[in-house]
């Protein structure tokens, strides 16, 4: 995992630069949707309510890694190894996402706040979307899934 302020995200060889770049360009008021990067990699650009952490769920990925900046709005992950949990949905390969049943809140978390971004590998299982203090919000976030060779 990978947590950082959004200025030093060219910093880190990981991440390709015409990812970095996608990020450096991102407006806050760019159109919600799909932008495919390139013939393996896209971004998701979409808007929801945080949910409160008693209904927040581990998933885990295997073919992308996730890059994950909110453009506006506050929220919780939750991340943990995905080998100490225990699938509640197998994996589904068509939308290359697998779900624990572990209980999030014993986990660590970290907070993005529209300054920072979070890299999160396949091995690392994340509950996404969590709001603060029991705050459900609205927010807006850009997902970049980067193809995990």
């Amino acid at each position: 995992m990978i947590v950082d302020k959004l200025e030093n995200v060219a910093m880190y060889g990981e991440i390709p630069e015409f990812v970095g770049d996608f990020i450096k360009n991102l407006k806050k008021d760019v159109e919600l949707g799909k932008y495919q990067l390139n013939s393996n990699d896209y971004a998701n650009v979409e808007t929801y309510n945080t949910k409160l952490l008693n209904s927040a769920k581990f998933e885990a990925h295997k073919k992308y890694i996730d890059i994950q900046i909110l453009l506006s709005g506050r929220e919780r992950i939750y991340v943990n190894e995905a080998k100490n949990f225990t699938v509640s949905e197998k994996y589904d390969e068509q939308k290359d996402i697998e779900f624990y049943s572990n209980y999030v809140g014993n986990s660590d978390y970290i907070t993005l706040d529209g300054s920072n971004f979070v890299m999160l590998y396949p091995h690392e299982a994340h509950a996404p979307q969590v709001a603060i203090n029991d705050k459900p919000e609205i927010v807006k976030k850009v997902v970049i899934k980067i193809l995990f060779s």
